[in-house]
């Protein structure tokens, strides 16, 4: 018969990290599925944490290792696969009779390598970076365009770099090439930030950083590389270019829900509806994390929803 477990969680970010150690902790039997090689999400990505309790300024790699280094002292079990669909199982299917003693229905998660069988699923695939879609981000990303100014600022040391976006990322990412740039534009199609006040404080301090207001990209240029961005102000009509050796786009994220779709209730931007517990419009399923319906999304948040997620686990099979 194959191992029927008690919970599966999807996504070895925060949410189903902190998810997996509360899991283990209450003795459920639990395997963590991450598509990536490393585990840690987006955070992996983020230069400096200086909001997470207890841990400030701690780097945002270094804060993932310590999630990842929890779970292995708990000895929670990973598998890395790609999961293309979640659908019930079978219980008819002679290996799986067995399993019908458990008076829930059975979940049967379905990725590239393997078929996964679980009573009750957590959702934390986390989210990706969102695009502009402006003529030129697809040809030369990775020759001058990036997602992640801690991955890719290096490559611009002394050299000129554009922002776009307006949030805490997008100010962070600012904050973060100033500091290696010769340069910084930040370009935002609003006439005011939308991240913390603390941010844009240090940022405002940065004299090397010049915000430009109300404007939008029209295009990405350049032959094999970067060159310029053109761009437009939203509220005078005005185009003008600027000479830049790369931008770094961070105008939200978009949830990893694409596998879920007809599974779970979804809003209109594609995350999925879950409220607090992480209970999902599909018995037995959970969400916790960036893809849920949620107005703050943080580190601090996602590891919360994960520890709520297995308390409605645990509550959901003591109910079968």
């Amino acid at each position: 018969m194959e191992q029927i477990y008690d919970l599966v969680i999807l996504g070895s970010g925060p949410a189903g990290l902190g998810a997996s150690i509360y899991a283990k902790r209450a003795d459920l039997k639990t395997l963590v599925i991450e598509r990536e090689m490393v585990s840690g999400g987006q955070v992996l990505t983020t230069y400096e944490v200086d909001n997470y309790a207890g841990l400030p300024g701690i780097g945002g790699f270094d804060l993932g290792m310590k999630f990842r280094e929890h779970a292995d002292k708990l000895e929670v079990p990973f598998a890395e696969d790609t999961v293309l669909k979640i659908e019930p199982a079978d219980l008819a299917e002679n290996e799986l009779v067995q399993a019908a003693e458990a008076g829930a229905g059975l979940w049967q998660v379905v990725g590239e390598s393997g078929v996964y069988l679980a009573k009750t699923v957590i959702l934390a695939t986390g989210a990706r970076h969102r695009k502009l879609g402006v003529p030129g981000e697809e040809e030369l990303s990775g020759m001058g365009v990036s997602y992640c100014a801690t991955c890719d600022g290096a490559f611009f040391k002394k050299k000129t770099t554009a922002v776009i976006g307006g949030g805490d990322v997008a100010i962070e990412d600012a904050i973060f090439l100033a500091r290696l740039c010769e340069k910084v534009y930040l370009i935002h199609r609003r006439d005011e930030l939308r991240g913390a006040k603390s941010l844009q404080n240090k940022l405002m301090a940065m004299e090397n950083v010049e915000i430009i207001w109300d404007t939008v990209v029209d295009s990405i240029n350049g032959t094999d590389k970067v060159s310029s961005l053109s761009l437009s102000n939203k509220k005078t009509g005005e185009k003008k270019e600027i000479s830049v050796d790369g931008v770094f786009i961070a105008v939200g994220i978009s949830p990893n829900t694409g596998a879920f779709e007809g599974l779970v209730e979804m809003d209109a931007g594609g995350y999925v509806k879950a409220g607090e517990d992480g209970r999902t419009s599909a018995a037995g399923i959970f969400a916790a994390g960036d893809l849920r319906t949620k107005n703050l999304r943080q580190i601090v948040t996602a590891v919360a929803d994960g520890a709520n997620c297995v308390s409605s686990v645990e509550r959901y099979l003591n109910e079968q």
